[in-house]
């Protein structure tokens, strides 16, 4: 009776760690359903690195992820939909822009706040924007000696 007992103390430790771990791994890839924020868009030359789940940062805090990537066949650029934590009042005039966590480090969108008076409204889009910067096209462009474009 007692190596029942322990059979079934150690299962269920082994499904409540499985359990854990799947709703960490949700977390983390941005698969929680946290809804708290409101959606505002961008639209991108370059979306190189970023994807569904991305954080959305403003002075290295996540304050929110991206939500829907999508291929603009008129524009050719890559529309982008995410959202920000309710509370965090973005200027109207604030830019997006792709950065890098480092050189091995993965890509998130940065938001640099602007300094108008008057606020984002929730689904508005920004319009300053920069897309990701290739770095091997820099050191293609350092190796051919920089000038050609």
């Amino acid at each position: 009776m007692s190596a029942v007992r322990t059979e079934i103390t150690v299962g269920a430790a082994v499904v409540a760690v499985a359990i854990g771990f799947l709703v960490y791994a949700g977390q983390v890839s941005g698969l929680s359903s946290d809804t708290s924020g409101y959606p505002l868009s961008a639209s991108f030359r370059s979306l190189e690195g970023v994807s569904v789940g991305t954080d959305v940062r403003l002075a290295g805090v996540k304050i929110g992820s991206v939500t829907d990537i999508t291929l603009n066949p008129t524009t050719f650029r890559a529309d982008t939909e995410f959202t920000v934590l309710q509370g965090i009042d973005l200027p109207d005039d604030s830019a997006v822009v792709i950065s890098s966590e480092g050189l091995l480090g993965g890509n998130f969108v940065e938001v640099l706040p602007g300094g108008s008076p008057f606020n984002l409204e929730p689904g508005n889009e920004i319009e300053d924007t920069q897309g990701a910067v290739s770095l091997i096209g820099l050191l293609l462009k350092f190796v051919s000696g920089g000038d050609s474009e």
